[in-house]
């Protein structure tokens, strides 16, 4: 089917289904076209939810995890160590490292990685908020958990030292994460196992 031959209301639709990571041309015509064969009450419950779900979900002001109530569900489980803090890229990261059941400490969301390319320097990552954290939390390791690609490696090298300055011991996740990959592609095996063999970056 062509999308010019389509009502001008659902072509916009469809492009707006467009953007969202993973949904290609072919996907957001039929998840486009598949809405418009639902019932109106269907499509009105799934636009009040996702409208809802935007209101209600927003960042840990703490570690920057996605959640309803502040501080998150992890910030406030006193069973986890706070002494051993993983950094990751994006909430979504958190999710990934959770599923395995294995990491006991606590998350920061550093909100992306040091690209001077694309104008993304230190100081526009969550870093501040990040050393806040380490002597009120008594944070001893830092592990992180960023991608391994160019971008990835620089933001943990330059984090390495940093936090080293500070008396933080900082280790990285070990062998089984492919590179240039990010979290969401690895198995909750590759990743407990990843957790278990980190090592300290030197």
């Amino acid at each position: 089917m062509v999308v010019s031959a389509l009502p001008p209301a659902l072509v916009s639709l469809i492009a707006l289904l467009g953007k969202l990571p993973g949904i290609g041309p072919r996907s957001a015509e039929r998840i486009g076209l598949h809405l418009m064969q639902l019932e109106i009450g269907q499509v009105e419950a799934l636009s009040q939810n996702l409208v809802q779900a935007r209101q209600r979900v927003q960042a840990c002001q703490i570690c920057g995890a996605l959640t309803e109530s502040q501080p998150c569900r992890i910030c406030r489980d006193d069973s986890r160590d706070p002494s051993l803090l993983c950094l990751v890229e994006k909430p979504t990261d958190i999710l990934s490292l959770e599923k395995p059941g294995t990491f006991k400490g606590r998350f920061h969301v550093l909100g992306g990685k040091i690209s001077p390319i694309n104008g993304v320097e230190p100081e526009e990552l969550r870093i501040r908020e990040l050393e806040e954290r380490l002597e009120p939390e008594g944070v001893r390791e830092v592990v992180l958990a960023l991608p391994s690609d160019v971008e990835g490696d620089a933001t943990s090298f330059y984090l390495a030292r940093l936090l080293r300055a500070r008396g933080v011991v900082v280790s990285r996740l070990a062998q089984g994460l492919p590179a240039g990959a990010g979290l969401e592609f690895a198995d909750e095996l590759t990743l407990s196992r990843a957790l278990e063999g980190r090592r300290e970056l030197l």
